[in-house]
């Protein structure tokens, strides 16, 4: 499945929260990540998570597709982190 991932976190929190995302998802943008997981690699994300917010002060918001073509996805400006592949 395809994840998009948006937090809103503290900011003591923010490099904790950013480096632990960046084991299974591309860093895209500010407090945004992406990329192609299955459904173990979202639970570890969610359990790993749950360990480094406060729920009452912080938000995590995930959305998911079947595939990354299902998505059209449009970028204006300067793109922060390609995601596409260098083979």
């Amino acid at each position: 499945m395809y994840v998009v991932l948006v937090y809103d976190v503290d900011v003591s929190r923010v490099p904790k929260v950013c480096k632990f995302l960046r084991r299974y998802l591309h860093w895209v943008q500010n407090s945004v990540f992406e990329g192609e997981l299955r459904e173990s690699q979202l639970e570890e994300i969610r359990w790993g998570l749950k360990q480094l917010i406060d729920a009452d002060t912080d938000s995590i918001y995930i959305y998911r597709v079947r595939d990354a073509k299902w998505i059209d996805k449009e970028i204006m400006g300067q793109e922060r982190s390609p995601t596409d592949a260098i083979i």
